[in-house]
């Protein structure tokens, strides 16, 4: 086991950046969404927004 972990240490250590990476991305993104914000990048205030009733159910 330690012959694989030796030979494969820097994928393992890539492989635990990207990962963590995805976790923060994913945390933020339900922040974000609790706090009310839009993933969409546009303002969903308003009536002209296609997707302002996704974005804030009424």
């Amino acid at each position: 086991m330690a012959a694989f972990i030796t030979k494969n240490l820097s994928t393992i250590i890539v492989g635990l950046v990207l990962l963590a990476v995805v976790v923060l991305i994913i945390v933020k993104m339900v922040k974000d969404r609790k706090k009310g914000k839009s993933s969409c990048g546009c303002d969903c205030g308003c009536e002209c927004c296609p997707s302002s009733e996704i974005c804030h159910k009424k």
